[in-house]
């Protein structure tokens, strides 16, 4: 004779919350799986190693480096910019030690992101949608402080110019374009003194907003910026993550 078993008051609830979890963890999963999926799908080093250098340099040092990177980086869905900090410009030009061999008969710009990284003090950093050519101590953290919340708002709205490079190029080139594309006030001024301690900029560009355009500038000059009512006002940035290298790199 087969026995039934009957069912325990609340066993069918229960059985119901079981499988209303097992749906919920399997939707969890596909979501962070298809979150993952697109994050992954075309990261960095994806992008550049579709960008020829466009040219058989066998080296990069001081006199090509900046030049032939600047020139190769190309618009893409992943990197907006690539710029070149102050202490990754000081170890060519400063410190004039950065020496880079490239082995690939037509090197890309991840070969050349790659050659730099492994056989110099710079290194490389991906703020989306910016990467960063840097050393130890470069402050990749950067200081910005925002005032006036409209202005800072229409700033991630507007858009800066579609492609530029600023090939070792001072505030006087870069304060123009910015103030005419994004229509606010960028101080200090062209001419002002007070822009005398910026760095030299050094970065290529495509389609980045307002708001990453002076993040860029930010990045590349060494400063940092504070947001007022239709104005940007940049200052040095004074700090130091580390003491630089002194020694010369172990080729």
């Amino acid at each position: 004779m087969e026995l039934k078993r009957t069912a325990q008051p609340g066993e069918p609830a229960r059985r119901h919350l079981r499988l209303l979890i097992m749906a919920r963890c399997v939707i969890c999963a596909a979501v962070c799986l298809a979150r993952f999926s697109a994050n992954s799908a075309e990261p960095w080093q994806s992008a550049l190693e579709g960008m020829p250098l466009g040219t058989k340099v066998a080296e990069l040092n001081r006199t090509n480096c900046v030049g032939i990177m600047l020139t190769a980086f190309q618009s893409n869905a992943v990197v907006k910019a690539l710029i070149f900090m102050p202490g990754a410009t000081d170890e060519f030009y400063m410190f004039r030690r950065a020496r880079a061999n490239l082995t690939n008969p037509s090197p890309t710009l991840l070969d050349a992101v790659s050659a730099l990284t492994n056989q110099t003090f710079i290194r490389a950093t991906f703020l989306p949608p910016l990467l960063l050519l840097h050393t130890d101590e470069d402050p990749i953290d950067p200081l910005i402080a925002v005032e006036h919340q409209p202005t800072a708002s229409k700033l991630k709205q507007a858009r800066f110019l579609p492609h530029a490079i600023y090939n070792d190029r001072d505030w006087d080139a870069v304060q123009p374009n910015l103030k005419k594309t994004l229509k606010i006030d960028i101080r200090p001024w062209r001419y002002s003194q007070d822009s005398w301690h910026f760095y030299r900029h050094s970065f290529a560009e495509w389609g980045l907003s307002g708001w990453e355009a002076l993040e860029a500038a930010a990045f590349a000059g060494k400063t940092s910026f504070t947001i007022q009512r239709k104005r940007a006002v940049f200052r040095v940035d004074g700090r130091v993550r580390s003491v630089p290298k002194l020694d010369a790199f172990p080729y």
